[in-house]
This record gives structure tokens, C-alpha cells and sequence, in this order.
């Protein structure tokens, strides 16, 4: 029997899923009519049953509500297995389904937000995924609609249940109707933005720690939308009058600043199909060959005059959601920085290569080492550095719009920016994503004004660290002399290392490389400066977790081997005293570093001499 649920080409394989429920409703046809069997079935049965209705569900509207009848009737477990099936055919078959089966996908979404269902809001997500940016067809434009419609609809219910989902689908509406503003004269897109408009204006006055939740991507979208009259008197509330949103914790924007926003946010506007072939072409395709991977990419997702805009999504996908492994990136295999270089190149309107620049730099602007993972600026690190020499136009641009938004994103909180992106700097040369910014300082082919700008920026970086030290005066009695061991006052070159560097994430992610042969310059004031910075990072972090106190200790006692192993010229740290100064932090928050074995803590988040501070 051929497939009435999608539409499969000749050369097409069978697709599993939808082959395992048509077989099953062949196999229990009989019995998906009045009277139903009313004995109880097993696992396996319960299983082929629960496919069987779903394949009917959406094959035979005229049957659909004596289906889900059959379904209230034999569910045993909260509806979980059945909603599991939904997520699969919403993931995987929604481009194929046939008409009738879509809309009676988003029908039976809704009968299981009804009963509220085991995992009803993971369904909800997978079909705001299915909602494809830029794309102005009647099918397209009918599925944002429809979702609309279930989260006006079930506002009550969703708000009390879960939450999380409306900060998903404000995230969402919020970034199309950029998209949906844009295009002018359209008259079946004017009702559909009016809903959208309301959605969302009425989830951030209602509901604004849902907008918390999403973190500082709100406000890159927010600022898309400041054209539209309520989204920009939203705006001015935000940066003139934020009490009046009422949200405890909230006083001002920098709050969404220091909010990072979560990977999950990044995958909403990225169709499961375009992650499955953007995930291949970043694990599995060799540097060099990838010209007809991409071009097939940009054939299938990109063509169209709308659908430029999809290319910051992607770019902000790759940046925070796409994480590659060490094995990975010392492979051949092509890495971040080049696909996002590629697809700069495609941006053809200066608005959209605007938002994919900023969608690259974003994290880099209010970038925290406590919050923010190092992955996520990355790759605009390594674009500039590689492409030089050959693509110095590239470098040119990224590094004028890095210094325009250090400049122009935000005045009233250009301390918060500086500090974000003088941090990544720090943070990308201190975990050998780069071994020194010589690289780009030193490049003749780089304009004398932009070398000139990035020298007094790293300047200022390095005077605002010491300024900013210098008050606590924590470690002016740990320094002693040394004996000038050569007149330039800096530690001489450590010998190149072979092949490429890499550095691991917690995760298990790395750090893509940069060519360790080129030799680094450590003072020995930035030595001095990393471990003064843990010093007083332990104390903080200790008062909210022992364990990652201890974390931060044993950060803190590798740098200060490597500072002792390293024949440093400005100074060093006495251990004495730095010893003292430890166990001075822990006591301070009720943790003795030498105690007897019956005096140990017994609280939940203590430890004992095995991973305790002592140990270290």
C-alpha cells in the first residue's frame, strides 16, 4: 500500500517511522473501529497500537475524533508514547507530509495540550522549528498562524504548565516578524503580523521574566523590531523606565546583558533539516572539498531574495550551538570560522550583513569567563587571524564593526561592553586559541588606523586590569624582585610546539586551533594578573558552591606553577603568603583546610580530604 501521509519521490528510500506506522495501522485496522477491544495489551501491542491510531489520526480526518477516543480510552502512560511518535513525525517528516496530514498534525497538538500530555511542550518546539525564516509561502505563513493561534489560545494553560515554551515561541515571533516587516503590501501577511505583534507585546508586558529567560539574545531581536510602534515604545520603557516592568532581580537592560542566552534558543530557528546537513558539513566534510557541499546548501536553503536573512540564524547557530570535539577540529574536516566566512560572503543587502556581523560579535560584547563559553567567540577570532593575508578585505570589515559596536551599541553601558570584549581578547590569548595578537598588530597589510585602534584598545585592556587591581591592593605584598634576567623586561620566546593547540571544554567540546609555531610573549605582569584574578574569584565562588571553589583553587595553583616555572622579569608571588591566603578564603566561608577528621563538615555540598582543598 502506498504512503498517504507524505510524498516520496521514486529514487526516495522508505522513511522508517512512516513505514512502521502504516504497517501497523494495515496489521490493527479492524480494530480501530467501534466497539473497541477492551482487553489490556501488552508492551509490544500498547506500542503498535499507539501507531496505528496516529497513522489513522492522520490519514482519515473524517475518523480523527474516534481515533483519539480509541486513544483516551487504552493510554496508560500519560499520552507519553504517543506524543514521542508526534515529535518524530514533526521532526523528521513535516517538509514531506501531505496537506490534510499537517493540518492534522497541529490538530492532534492541540488535543494533547488539552490533556495536558507527557511532553506536549517538546512537540510544540519541534513544530516552531518547522516554521522556516524568509519564507513567504501560503504553507509556511499557515503553519505561523496556526501555532499562534495554539499559544493564544491556550495561554492559561501553557502559562501554568509550561512556561518555558512561551519564552521559545516569543523568541521565535519575535524573529519573524523582522522577516514579516520587511515585506510591504501583502495583505494575507497583514493579518497574520497583527497576531504576532499582539503575541509578543503581550508576553513582555504580562509576562517579562519569561523574556529574562531567554537572556541577552531578547534584546538582539528587540532591537530588529524598534520600527514598530509598540515595539518601540517596549524599548524606551526598557532603557528609560525599567521598573515599570515589575520583575524582581530586573533594574535595568544590563541584566539581559549578562544573561547568556542558551543553545536551545539558537536551534529554534533552524529546521531539523538544514541542522542535520549544517552538522554534516561541519563533522564529516574535509577543508578544501566542501565548495559543492555548500553550494547545494545554499541551492536547497538560501535561494531566494528573502531568504538572506537566514543567515544570521545559522551563523548564530554555529557560533552557540554547533560545538565541535578535539578529535574533530585536529582533523582535515572544515571548521566554524571558514563556513561562517563563506557564508558572509553571501550577504548581498548591507541590513543583513549587519545582523550576521553582530550575530557573529554578539557574545563577544558582554562576554563573562563565569558564564559564557569560549566556543561561542571563537570563530570570529579565528576568521580575522586566517584570513590574512589573502582576505584582508574580511578582516577590515569584522574588525570596523567590532570597534563600531565597542563604540555606538550601547552608550550608557560602553564600561559593560568594553570590559565584555577586552574579556574575550584575554580569555581567547590566555587559552591559546591565539598565541599573540602580534598576528594582526603586526600585519603591514592591515590600515595604520585600524592597527592603531586595536594597539590603544589592547593598551587600554591591559591599564583598565591593573586599575582595576590596584584599589584591593591584594597582591602589592606578595610581589618580590627578581633580578633582570635581560633588558626588554619581557620572558623570552618558549620554543614552538609542533601541530596545532587545542583547548577542552567541560563538555567535551575543544577549542578550534591556531598554529602554535608562532612563538608567544608572557609578561610577567599578565602572569601576576591571571592568579591576583583567581585569587579573588575563589572567595566568591566558594561562597556559592565548595566544589567549584575548588575548581577555581586548582585554576589558581596552575597558574602559579606556571607563573614559577616560567624565569618571569616584573616579579613573583611569594607562596607563603599566597598559601595564607587561601586558607584565609575558605575559612572566611566556614571551611577549615586542615581539619581533624571529626570536626569534617557534614553538609550536603562538603567534602573530605579526597577532592577537598587540602588535597590540592
Amino acid at each position: 500500500m502506498a504512503s498517504k501521509l507524505i510524498q516520496v519521490a521514486s529514487f526516495e528510500a522508505e522513511n522508517q517511522t512512516e513505514l512502521s506506522m502504516r504497517q501497523a495501522f494495515e496489521l490493527l485496522e479492524p480494530k480501530l473501529r467501534p466497539p473497541f477491544d477492551l482487553t489490556i495489551p501488552d508492551q509490544h501491542q500498547y506500542a503498535q497500537l499507539n501507531r496505528a491510531i496516529l497513522y489513522g489520526v492522520l490519514c482519515e480526518p473524517h475518523f480523527a475524533k474516534t481515533h483519539i477516543k480509541h486513544l483516551h480510552a487504552i493510554v496508560t502512560d500519560g499520552y507519553g508514547l504517543f506524543v514521542h511518535l508526534l515529535v518524530k513525525v514533526a521532526h523528521e517528516l513535516y517538509p514531506k507530509l501531505v496537506a490534510s496530514a499537517r493540518q492534522q498534525l497541529v490538530w492532534v497538538t492541540k488535543e494533547m495540550v488539552d490533556v495536558l500530555a507527557v511532553g506536549f511542550d517538546g512537540l510544540l518546539v519541534c513544530l516552531l522549528r518547522q516554521i522556516v525564516g524568509g519564507d513567504f509561502s501560503e504553507g509556511n505563513l499557515w503553519l505561523c498562524f496556526e501555532l499562534l493561534s495554539v499559544f493564544m489560545d491556550k495561554w492559561d494553560c501553557l502559562l501554568e504548565e509550561e512556561p518555558l515554551v512561551l519564552s521559545s515561541a516569543l523568541y521565535t515571533y519575535l524573529r519573524l516578524l523582522a522577516d514579516h516587516c520587511r515585506l510591504s503590501n501583502n495583505a494575507s501577511l497583514e493579518v497574520l503580523k497583527r497576531l504576532e505583534i499582539e503575541f509578543c507585546v503581550k508576553l513582555v508586558r504580562e509576562q517579562f521574566h519569561l523574556c529574562l529567560r531567554i537572556g541577552r539574545d531578547f534584546v538582539r531581536l528587540l532591537q530588529d523590531l524598534v520600527h514598530v510602534p509598540k515595539f518601540r515604545a517596549i524599548w524606551k520603557d526598557l532603557v528609560l523606565n525599567p521598573s515599570l516592568f515589575n520583575t524582581p532581580g530586573f533594574s535595568d537592560i544590563s541584566k539581559f546583558y549578562c544573561t547568556r542566552t542558551s543553545s536551545r534558543y539558537a536551534l529554534l530557528r533552524i529546521t531539523p533539516e538544514m541542522e542535520t546537513q549544517l552538522r554534516f558539513l561541519l563533522t564529516y566534510v574535509k577543508f578544501g572539498s566542501q565548495r559543492r557541499h555548500q553550494e547545494w546548501f545554499a541551492k536547497k536553503f538560501l535561494c531566494g531574495m528573502e531568504r538572506e536573512s537566514l543567515i544570521s540564524d545559522i551563523v548564530r547557530f554555529i557560533c552557540c550551538a554547533h560545538h565541535p570535539t578535539n578529535e574533530i577540529i585536529q582533523s582535515d574536516v572544515i571548521p566554524r570560522w571558514a563556513v561562517i566566512g563563506w557564508l558572509l560572503t553571501l550577504c548581498q543587502k548591507n541590513y543583513v550583513g549587519a545582523n550576521v556581523k553582530l550575530a557573529l560579535f554578539y557574545d563577544w560584547l558582554f562576554f563573562d569567563e563565569r558564564v559564557d563559553n569560549i566556543m561561542n567567540i571563537e570563530p570570529a577570532m579565528l576568521l580575522m587571524v586566517y584570513s590574512i593575508p589573502k582576505y584582508i578585505d574580511m578582516i577590515h570589515t569584522l574588525l570596523e564593526f567590532l570597534f563600531l559596536l565597542v563604540d555606538n551599541y550601547d552608550v550608557q553601558h560602553i564600561d559593560i561592553i568594553v570590559k565584555g570584549v577586552s574579556s574575550a581578547f584575554n580569555v581567547l590569548l590566555r587559552k591559546g586559541v591565539i598565541q599573540s595578537m602580534d598576528v594582526l598588530i603586526s600585519c603591514d597589510a592591515l590600515s595604520p588606523a585600524l592597527r592603531e585602534r586595536l594597539g590603544r584598545f589592547l593598551s587600554g585592556m591591559k591599564m583598565a586590569i591593573s586599575k582595576e587591581l590596584q584599589p584591593a591592593n591584594v597582591f602589592g605584598h606578595l610581589l618580590t624582585p627578581l633580578s633582570l634576567s635581560n633588558s626588554s623586561g619581557m620572558e623570552t620566546r618558549t620554543p614552538s610546539l609542533k601541530g596545532q593547540l587545542t583547548c577542552t571544554q567541560e563538555d567535551g567540546s575543544a577549542t578550534e586551533p591556531f598554529d602554535s609555531s608562532v612563538p608567544s610573549v608572557v609578561t610577567s605582569e599578565c602572569q601576576v594578573v591571571v592568579v591576583e584574578n583567581l585569587l579573588r574569584k575563589c572567595g566568591e565562588t566558594i561562597k556559592k558552591s565548595y566544589a567549584m571553589g575548588l575548581q577555581t583553587l586548582e585554576e589558581l595553583l596552575f597558574s602559579f606553577v606556571n607563573l614559577n616555572n616560567h624565569k618571569t622579569v616584573g616579579g613573583t608571588i611569594c607562596p607563603e603568603v599566597l598559601s595564607s591566603r587561601i586558607a584565609k578564603e575558605f575559612e572566611l566561608n566556614g571551611h577549615k583546610l586542615f581539619s581533624s577528621l571529626q570536626f569534617l563538615s557534614d553538609k550536603p555540598d562538603g567534602d573530605d580530604e579526597i577532592g577537598s582543598a587540602t588535597s590540592f
